[in-house]
């Protein structure tokens, strides 16, 4: 899977250059802050139609799908030349709508094909050396992108980002892998498959309670977030600038929670580890509302090392537990979940702020995490016994349910 490695670590790359300029872009163009907020909402909003676009990486063999949804990307990417003029910006929202639904499916259908060509013991290691490619691309694209738009405008990183999708197609399409075909539904209709996702997951025992907990640590993440020039202004003294600063050591933490996720991941269950990694979380953003530096930078450190965890443990437990048939949608579904809190709670974040101390504000979240967390833990206790391949999935399609590994739970 090292193929794989390289093609998240190059579209990675291109993907935090063009996140990172487009709301620069827009904001040059039109003067305007509300437009260059907008740039942010069009590449999440497709998220909410997941569960809708997950259902195409379950229609399809994954790994063609990726290769022709990242040269679809490289192909449409350089119209963005065009944009030279405010009455253009359409297009930049327009491209990055579709871009937002590309990454839904394109998530979707990653973590369907990594569950289908590695067994479940390495599946959390995987996981982990991914959010470490990641987010190491994080650590040096924002200023290779910054550094691009300042002398030559948003054109070169539009087609940095072409170029770096289509060698990611290139990798994807090196990549050894025996899919099997997947099954036809017998009703092949769209909604109903959608909804058989949605479904699946509301009904696992396993992943209910962890989404759950995705989704709320989001929630709490969306608030810091917003918070985080509250705590450089008032708390320590700085410039907004400084907020790079700790966002940095941020990234240095998850690329560190990457590397340790896999051999935690074969001690304890991935509930444990969301638990973990969601009091860490909780613990480093009471801490930011002390007004030192040093606590500032290691908490942000701690941060960057929990949050991680979290999400690992959810992705890792949907990959175990999910059929193999729906992966697709149950995965998606799940993403829609956790990533949707986050982007509402950014923005009452900021209304929040505004009106109450960021030293109560950062408190009272660590409060919340500390207690979500220890109500997982409390009820993280027992293993129910792996279920046999082979069940019938959605639409009276066979798909064989994932089985327990190492005392891991199974839908």
């Amino acid at each position: 899977m090292r193929w794989y490695l390289t093609g998240v670590v190059v579209s990675g790359f291109g993907t935090t250059a063009m996140w990172l300029v487009s709301g620069i872009w827009v904001k040059s163009l039109t003067g305007s802050d509300s437009l260059a907020a907008l740039a942010a909402f069009a590449l999440w909003a497709p998220v909410l139609l997941g569960p809708l676009l997950g259902t195409l990486a379950d229609r399809v063999r994954r790994r063609p799908l990726l290769v022709v949804l990242d040269l679809a990307m490289a192909a449409l990417l350089p119209l963005l030349l065009w944009v030279e003029s405010a009455d253009r910006v359409w297009l930049l929202f327009a491209m990055l709508v579709l871009y937002g639904a590309q990454g839904a499916v394109h998530d979707a259908a990653e973590q369907a094909l990594v569950a289908t060509v590695l067994d479940e013991g390495r599946l959390g290691a995987f996981n982990g050396l991914r959010m470490t490619a990641n987010e190491s691309t994080k650590l040096i694209a924002p200023l290779v992108a910054a550094g691009l738009f300042a002398r030559y405008g948003g054109g070169p990183v539009a087609l940095l980002d072409a170029a770096s999708f289509a060698l990611a197609a290139g990798v994807f399409a090196l990549m050894r892998v025996k899919e099997p075909r997947p099954a036809r539904s017998a009703s092949r209709n769209w909604w109903r498959e959608t909804g058989e996702g949605v479904r699946l997951l509301r009904a696992s025992p396993v992943l209910r309670p962890l989404v759950a907990t995705g989704g709320f640590t989001m929630l709490l993440a969306g608030v810091n977030g917003a918070a985080i020039y509250a705590v450089v202004d008032r708390g320590l003294g700085h410039s907004p600038a400084y907020a790079g600063v700790l966002y940095a050591v941020q990234g240095a933490g998850s690329v560190l929670a990457g590397l340790v996720t896999g051999p935690l991941l074969r001690r304890m269950p991935e509930r444990t580890l969301a638990a973990v990694g969601l009091a860490l979380f909780a613990l480093a953003v009471g801490v930011r509302a002390l007004p030192y530096g040093p606590t500032a930078l290691a908490a942000s450190a701690v941060i960057g090392l929990g949050l991680p965890w979290v999400l690992v443990a959810v992705t890792t437990a949907v990959q175990k537990a999910a059929p193999p048939g729906a992966l697709g949608r149950v995965a998606a579904t799940a993403n829609t979940l956790i990533l949707a809190p986050n982007a509402l709670a950014i923005a009452l974040g900021a209304g929040l702020i505004a009106l109450v101390d960021v030293r109560v504000v950062l408190p009272l979240l660590a409060l919340a995490g500390l207690a979500w967390a220890a109500f997982l833990a409390v009820r993280g206790g027992g293993s129910p016994a792996p279920t046999a391949r082979g069940a019938v999935g959605p639409g009276g399609g066979e798909h064989g349910s994932k089985r327990g590994h190492g005392g891991r739970r199974a839908v």
